[in-house]
C-alpha cells in the first residue's frame, strides 16, 4: 500500500508555436482542462503500475474540484482522506507546450497550501508501508511527514520537484530521493558539492547523503547511484514524443509501485523508465499514465551500463 500525500490540480494546457520568452506574448491554437498536481499523478501512475494507493490532499469547494478528481475517482484510488477547502480554490497549473513537447508550467497552489502532515490517517505510516511525496505542498509539512514515517519505521520516497529548500535531517531520513538534472544541480549546489552531468551528481549526493539517489534526465534515462557503487545507467527507449508533461511523475509512480512489490531498485528504475518514456508519447499528464502490461513490455528491453 503507497500513501501519497501531495498536490492536486488542474492543469490548464495551451499548445503554443514555441515557448516565451520573459514578458513576452505568444499566441497558442488550442487549450484543454484537464486533471493533474503532481501528488494525484504519482498516485495514479502508481496505481495503473500495480500498487494500491491512497491519496492524501485537498481541493476547494468550487467548478474545479470534480474535474481534479474525476480521474482518480473513475480508477478507484482511495480519497478519502482529500478535503474540502473552505479558504481556498482548488490548485491550478497554467501549462504551455510548445510542438517539440517541451513545457512551461507556472502553479498556483490555492487548496494545496492546506494539505499537512496531520491530515495522514492513523497507521498509513507504520513500519513497511511506504509514503510518496513531493514538494507541491509546504515544505514544512513535507519535514513533519517524512519523520513520522521515519520514527514509525515505514519507507519513504521523496520527489524533490520543486527544488525547494529542505532540512538535511529531512533528506538523511528519506529512503530513496528522486530529482531531475535542474533539482539535482540546485540541491548539490546547497550542499557545496562538485558535479556537472547527471551521473556525477547522482554519486556525489548519494555519496553525500548515505542512501539512493535517482537522477532522471529526460531522453538520456535515468541514474541510480548508491554509496559506495557505481552509478547505474538506465536508457531511455526510443519514442515519438507528444509531450513530456507527465513522463517526471510517471516515472516517479512506476519507481514507487516496484519498491511496493518487493522489487530491488534496479528493477524499479528500469521500470520507472519505461513508464515515463511511455507517458510522453500522449497528451497530458494524467491521461498518459500507462499501465502495467505495456509498461512490462518496455522495461524488459531497456539497456542497462
Amino acid at each position: 500500500m503507497i500513501t501519497v500525500l501531495g498536490s492536486i490540480n488542474v492543469d490548464i494546457i495551451i499548445e503554443a508555436p514555441r515557448l516565451p520568452q520573459p514578458g513576452e506574448t505568444v499566441v497558442g491554437l488550442a487549450y484543454d482542462l484537464m486533471p493533474g498536481g503532481k501528488g494525484a499523478n504519482q498516485a495514479l501512475a502508481a496505481h495503473r503500475a500495480g500498487a494500491r494507493t491512497m491519496l492524501v490532499g485537498a481541493v476547494g469547494r468550487d467548478a474545479f474540484a470534480d474535474t481534479a478528481l474525476v480521474t482518480l475517482r473513475e480508477e478507484g484510488i482511495d480519497l478519502t482522506h482529500v478535503q474540502r477547502s473552505m479558504g481556498f480554490r482548488t490548485g491550478l497549473a497554467s501549462v504551455t507546450v510548445d510542438p517539440r513537447g517541451n513545457n512551461q508550467v507556472v502553479v498556483a497552489s490555492g487548496a494545496n497550501y492546506e494539505v499537512s502532515a496531520a491530515n495522514l490517517p492513523e497507521g498509513s505510516v507504520d513500519r513497511w508501508k511506504m509514503l510518496l511525496l513531493q514538494m507541491e505542498i509546504q515544505a514544512g509539512e513535507v519535514e513533519k511527514a517524512v519523520s513520522l514515517c521515519h520514527q514509525a519505521g515505514g519507507r519513504t520516497i521523496l520527489n524533490l520537484a520543486p527544488a525547494l529548500p529542505i532540512s538535511e535531517p529531512t533528506l538523511d531520513a528519506v529512503e530513496v530521493l528522486i530529482v531531475n538534472e535542474i533539482e539535482a544541480v540546485a540541491l548539490a549546489h546547497s550542499f557545496a558539492l562538485a558535479g556537472s552531468n547527471p551521473q556525477a551528481l547522482a554519486k556525489a549526493l548519494a555519496e553525500r547523503r548515505g542512501r539512493a539517489v535517482v537522477v532522471t534526465a529526460g531522453e538520456k534515462g535515468a541514474y541510480l547511484a548508491q554509496p559506495g557503487t557505481r552509478v547505474l545507467h538506465f536508457a531511455a527507449p526510443n519514442v515519438s514524443v507528444f509531450d513530456t508533461l507527465g513522463a517526471g511523475d510517471a516515472f516517479v509512480g512506476a519507481f514507487a509501485a516496484a519498491l511496493d512489490a518487493g522489487m530491488p531498485l534496479i528493477e524499479a528504475c528500469r521500470r520507472g523508465v519505461a513508464a515515463g518514456s511511455l507517458a510522453c508519447t500522449k497528451a497530458g499528464a494524467q491521461a498518459a499514465m500507462p499501465r502495467m502490461p505495456e509498461i512490462e513490455a518496455m522495461a524488459v528491453q531497456l539497456v542497462i551500463s
